[in-house]
């Protein structure tokens, strides 16, 4: 199997810290978004940035995919294919071992196989329920606002009649997604997953939603923040701003007299709900213009010894 470079994937350095890594996702996962990108391989673009993703935000896995990375770097693996280790046992599994078939087989492969199957033995008779699979759906803040349609792909699991795992087949679903669904939510499709053995019951499909990262808006639960840039002036002697929201512009007030970091609350601008929406969180940042001209220049002067104003008085007690 073919080595996947991570760290190059999303376009940082293997030291990067987790907030340099998330930035990153953020990026390239709103660029690539099969919903708004027009380069035809935008889908598999998408999937392998939610992938490299998936290990670097996770410490375990990323310090296990790390250990592979070097191994790889000491000559094992860098021509016909890459290996693991012999006897290599990850220890970071867990959820990747879905069955979704949303990962590639390098992520597999090297941390949960995702072809766990049935659970009867080769051979044996009977009726068997097929096994449920779990995929992840990516949705825009805006796809929250009201119900949507969304068109899914994944790989269906197909066996034999003993039971024996056959080649994958993609499925195609047109999916209904509520308004209200939030973060990390999963959505039921019955009888949507793995074909059962002998004419028994198909598994289940569950939908595990991820809102995808936000250019503006950061999430909290159901409410929304968002950073709003004010100029000094604005900020001291109070404005009218025009703010995006997710369902259009509206104007903000921004108080006379306010400091870095004030956050205004905008009742029910955030996301919705079941029974309504949540907040949204204006913090404003005062934010200095670049360079000046020689008049601007002495109006901050003139401003600096008229004002009666020390911002570090208190480190003076």
């Amino acid at each position: 199997m073919d080595f996947k470079d991570y760290y190059q994937i999303l376009g940082v350095e293997p030291n990067a810290d987790d907030k340099a890594v998330k930035a990153a996702y953020r990026r390239l996962a709103r660029k690539y978004h099969p919903d708004v990108s027009k380069d035809d391989n935008a889908e598999a673009r998408f999937k392998e940035v939610a992938e490299a993703y998936q290990v670097l935000k996770d410490s375990a896995k990323r310090a296990e995919y790390d250990q592979l990375r070097q191994y790889r770097a000491s000559g094992h693996g860098t021509g016909g294919g890459f290996e693991p280790p012999p006897g290599w046992r990850p220890s970071a599994g867990g959820d990747a071992a879905t069955g979704h078939g949303d990962f590639s087989d390098f992520f597999e492969n090297l941390f949960g196989a995702g072809a766990q199957g049935f659970s009867w033995n080769a051979g044996a008779a009977g009726r068997h329920r097929g096994e449920d699979l779990e995929v992840e759906l990516p949705l825009f803040l805006e796809d929250t606002v009201s119900d949507t349609s969304k068109q899914i792909r994944f790989a269906l699991p197909q066996y034999d009649a003993r039971g024996r795992r056959l080649a994958d087949r993609e499925k195609t679903l047109n999916v209904k997604i509520p308004a209200g669904t939030g973060d990390n939510e999963r959505i039921r499709l019955k009888g949507q997953g793995a074909p059962g053995l002998d004419d028994a019951p198909a598994g289940d499909l569950y939908l595990r939603v991820r809102l995808v990262p936000h250019p503006l808006f950061d999430v909290d639960g159901h409410d929304l923040i968002i950073t709003v840039p004010v100029a000094p002036w604005e900020a001291a002697l109070g404005a009218k701003v025009d703010l995006p929201t997710l369902t259009g512009r509206l104007s903000l007030t921004v108080p006379a007299h306010s400091q870095s970091g004030r956050r205004l609350r905008l009742k029910g601008k955030g996301l919705p709900t079941k029974g309504g929406a949540g907040d949204l969180y204006a913090v404003l940042k005062v934010v200095m213009p670049e360079g000046g001209d020689e008049s601007a220049d002495a109006l901050w002067r003139q401003l600096a010894e008229q004002a009666d104003f020390n911002p570090r008085a208190d480190w003076e007690h």
